[in-house]
């Protein structure tokens, strides 16, 4: 089938073959050594116009046009814009070609002189031009840019090249995650790797993608936790590990959730739970800190970063909010007031669920300022060690901030008759309906039985922190590359 082209498509085309006819290549490579636009600024942005071109300082600069006003074109790399001047009588003759046809969005290499204009802008003197890729798509209209969000990230390769913004959140990614590992490394902290197909669903409460793998005739999960095996590093002498790394939920899209995302998770032998408090507290002042970022905004609320962050029980907030103590409850009760309250009662439900489920009715909407939230129920916390003077709940906590949880942090169950016993609940709560009941991991349970020194254990959605500290309200926003439906 013949693809129709758009008439500016049309003529980029017909350009493309013009210059094969004066035996220019619209589509060449490149070795010479360049310099870029921040080496530029850096070495020059500081001296005159008369320093400069004293120098006399030659240079090839590469990059994709973006701008032409008369003789000066913009051109852009990685690092900022830098503005070209070139005189066609002054050019050879396959370089003033090249200017005649040139399109924006093209690719093009500039050798020429450093110098200023008469406003101190600098900008390269061009004595030879040479195209390396003619772009054959016209790109949006600077001044309006790519708008439509569905659009932007959709061909996020487009949006990049033509809003800056968009641009700067995804060089804040790199520079966000960079500052996670510089918190971790400087602790000395192991960053390990850990298998994405896993035989055993595990370490999470989440619906999993499925595949089948040919080589052991089996169906394997991709991952939805790293909390096992890195346990696992533990008990085998690596006292403090973390992995930064992709995670998959066959769940919901939302503003919040991508079924691929990116997440941290960080254990420490002889820690626990508010030891986890500490670190997590710690990650978020230093990337604040080396960020400049003291408030944001976020999910429609104002944030401020003050240390240190609040702390609650969840138990005692719920109790408080309802006017009921809901220590004094047994799951009979529990599932009654559970009706009162006009919530769905599942056939697994037990105390611990109908806690959690009034938590998030009632209690998530109001924790906008940074907030730690501890004290879990032991039937929504099958990993954490049991609280000492009640053994219905747990030393676990999560972080919300502006509504939302951005991390989950236990001290970490080294007991395996306990774990084996929580894992065998899982199983009951799986076959009365609950798909996101954990399996039983008897490997898990095994290296268990070698013995796990008392630890502290924390996962971060590292996405959900880019979104807080970049201020964007959708998580597509911040993925390069987010899960988006077909186009109909």
């Amino acid at each position: 089938m013949e693809k129709k082209y758009s008439e500016q498509e049309q003529i980029r085309r017909d350009k493309v073959v013009a210059l094969a006819n004066k035996n220019i290549r619209a589509f060449n490579s490149t070795i010479k050594p360049t310099i870029s636009s921040k080496e530029i600024i850096d070495l020059f942005n500081n001296k005159s116009r008369e320093e400069i071109d004293a120098e006399h300082k030659f240079v090839t600069f590469n990059g994709r046009v973006i701008a032409q006003r008369g003789p000066f074109l913009v051109l852009a790399d990685r690092d900022a814009n830098m503005q070209v001047y070139f005189d066609k009588k002054s050019l050879d003759e396959n370089s003033a070609e090249i200017i005649r046809q040139l399109d924006l969005g093209d690719i093009i290499s500039v050798d020429g002189y450093i110098s200023k204009t008469n406003t101190e802008a600098l900008v390269i003197k061009s004595q030879k031009i040479t195209l390396l890729t003619k772009s054959l798509k016209p790109l949006p209209d600077k001044y309006h840019g790519l708008v439509d969000p569905e659009e932007r990230r959709r061909h996020r390769y487009v949006d990049t090249i033509v809003n800056e913004e968009s641009k700067r959140t995804f060089l804040l990614r790199t520079k966000i995650i960079k500052g996670v590992r510089e918190f971790f490394d400087n602790l000395d902290y192991l960053e390990v790797d850990t298998p994405v197909l896993q035989p055993i669903l595990g370490g999470a409460a989440a619906k999993p993608f499925i595949t089948f793998y040919n080589a052991l005739s089996r169906n394997f999960y991709l991952r939805i936790a790293t909390e096992l095996p890195l346990k696992k590093c533990i008990v085998g002498g690596f006292e403090r590990v973390y992995e930064i790394g992709r995670i998959f939920r066959n769940e919901g899209v939302d503003s919040t959730h991508n079924p691929e995302f990116t997440s941290i998770e960080f254990y420490e032998a002889y820690s626990d739970m508010w030891g986890m408090m500490e670190r997590t507290e710690g990650v978020f002042k230093h990337l604040t800190n080396k960020l400049g970022i003291e408030k944001v905004k976020f999910n429609g609320y104002d944030i401020e970063f003050k240390y240190p962050f609040a702390r609650i029980n969840m138990v005692d907030a719920v109790s408080d909010k309802i006017g009921v103590d809901l220590r004094s409850l047994n799951d009979e009760q529990a599932i009654e007031l559970a009706k009162k309250h006009n919530i769905k009662v599942e056939k697994y439900y037990k105390l611990g669920h109908v806690i959690n489920e009034l938590f998030e009715k009632y209690i998530e909407e109001t924790l906008i300022q940074p907030t730690f939230v501890y004290g879990h129920p032991i039937e929504i916390s099958p990993l954490a060690f049991k609280e000492l003077d009640d053994e219905r709940f747990t030393q676990r906590a999560e972080l919300f901030i502006g509504t939302k949880e951005f991390a989950n942090m236990f001290t970490e169950l080294s007991d395996p008759i306990d774990q084996l016993q929580r894992f065998e609940s899982q199983l009951e709560e799986r076959e009365n309906g609950n798909e996101e009941a954990n399996e039983i991991d008897w490997d898990f349970i095994n290296a268990l039985e070698y013995g796990l020194p008392p630890t502290g254990g924390c996962g971060i959605g590292i996405d959900r922190l880019i979104m807080l500290l970049t201020q964007n309200d959708s998580i597509r926003d911040i993925l390069l590359f987010p899960q988006l439906k077909d186009l109909k």
